[in-house]
């Protein structure tokens, strides 16, 4: 086997959150570079693990057993996939929503303003939509609400403005090119989250990822047997705030239902109810773990 190409976030807690068998049917819905795959395997003896990942670079790590089960498609298909493979109910599903430290690693893929490279973005490298498609043909309005609601951005509304005067003057091509043109949108203080924010509205606009992760969260809750479990790693306040409600109400609003008797109705019992983090030394060992929130659910 090939060594992972990342170090695997919160992996023994994920690893025991999701309450794993020998026999067990088990999906990673973000095959990455495969490190909590390999965990996953190594608690399965009759069982089969099903992995999924739209990345080629995650399908060129793949790991070589027959246990694996390997799908190059978006996790929002997993019901359609698992259908075709005969699979009606699954014992866990698990997700890591974090970019690939590869990916970010990686200039030529545009996901991160620390390298100048294309603005690309796409984590399905056929998709048609990329970051530098967005950046210069999505009007003001369109802009203004990606930067709001994508990246929770307080000056959304200037920050697309001038974009637009800015690509006018010449298209944005690259990172470093989008990086000068917002420059005096950009607050020096926080410069650094700024991008960030920035550079992370465009990333799940062109990977439509709150979409897809609600198709995600609606299949994990039919393909679940009764006591199987939902373990997911988000990164931002956007998808954790989706997975929470979920986990706690079965919609993405949190709107709790009551019985007749007053009674809390939910597909879901709470497993941790206070979110799990990383130790300080985590964080010393993977930086990138830092802003990671482990959520654990199991199907009523």
């Amino acid at each position: 086997m090939s060594e992972t190409y990342h170090i695997p976030v919160l992996a023994n807690e994920s690893i025991a959150g999701m309450n794993l068998y020998p026999d067990a049917d088990v999906v990673d819905a973000t095959y990455g570079g495969g490190g909590h795959s390999r965990l996953i395997i190594n608690k399965l003896e009759g069982g089969r693990l099903f992995a999924f990942d739209q990345d080629l670079d995650a399908a060129v790590n793949v790991i070589d057993d027959k246990r694996l089960c390997f799908i190059r498609h978006n996790f929002r298909y997993i019901k359609n996939f698992l259908d075709y493979y005969g699979v009606q109910k699954v014992d866990a599903i698990f997700a890591d929503l974090g970019v690939s430290s590869h990916d970010f690693d990686v200039p030529e893929r545009g996901f991160s303003f620390r390298f100048d490279g294309k603005l690309d973005m796409r984590m399905n490298r056929n998709a048609k939509v990329d970051a530098a498609k967005i950046i210069n043909e999505y009007n003001e309005e369109e802009l203004t609400t990606i930067f709001r609601m994508y990246g929770e951005i307080k000056n959304a509304r200037h920050l697309a403005s001038v974009v637009c005067k800015k690509r006018n003057e010449k298209p944005i091509k690259s990172t470093f090119g989008l990086k000068e043109a917002i420059a005096e949108c950009t607050p020096g203080k926080i410069e650094h989250k700024y991008l960030a924010q920035v550079f992370q509205a465009l990333r799940i606009e062109v990977n439509e990822e709150m979409e897809a992760l609600k198709e995600f969260l609606n299949s994990s809750l039919q393909l679940l047997r009764p006591g199987g479990r939902l373990v997911i790693i988000t990164y931002h306040s956007l998808e954790d705030r989706l997975c929470k409600n979920f986990m706690k109400a079965g919609n993405f609003e949190g709107k709790v239902e009551k019985d007749f008797y007053g009674n809390i109705s939910s597909p879901f019992r709470l497993i941790n109810r206070k979110v799990i983090v990383p130790g300080e030394e985590e964080i010393k060992k993977n930086n990138r773990a830092r802003s990671a929130k482990l959520r654990i659910a199991e199907k009523i």
